[in-house]
């Protein structure tokens, strides 16, 4: 299975974050692309060489910048 990538924003509930560019932890990131499996939310932040994991129940609001990427 290949992840599917979005372009967003992505807002943690309290108590839940993630790491900025400048290495920050944040609640809420812009700009990011992101990919849904398995009950988890693969984070790719601009500027962090990493891709970032969050459990899906952590996340308050995924906003998507792209909607004629998502198939419906």
């Amino acid at each position: 299975m290949s992840r599917q990538w979005r372009k967003g924003t992505i807002d943690l509930l309290t108590g839940y974050a993630v790491f900025s560019a400048d290495g920050r932890r944040v609640s809420r990131v812009t700009g990011v692309d992101f990919a849904i499996e398995g009950g988890f939310v693969n984070i790719r932040v601009p500027g962090v060489p990493r891709v970032q994991l969050v459990s899906a129940p952590a996340v308050r609001l995924i906003t998507v910048e792209e909607e004629d990427e998502i198939e419906a």
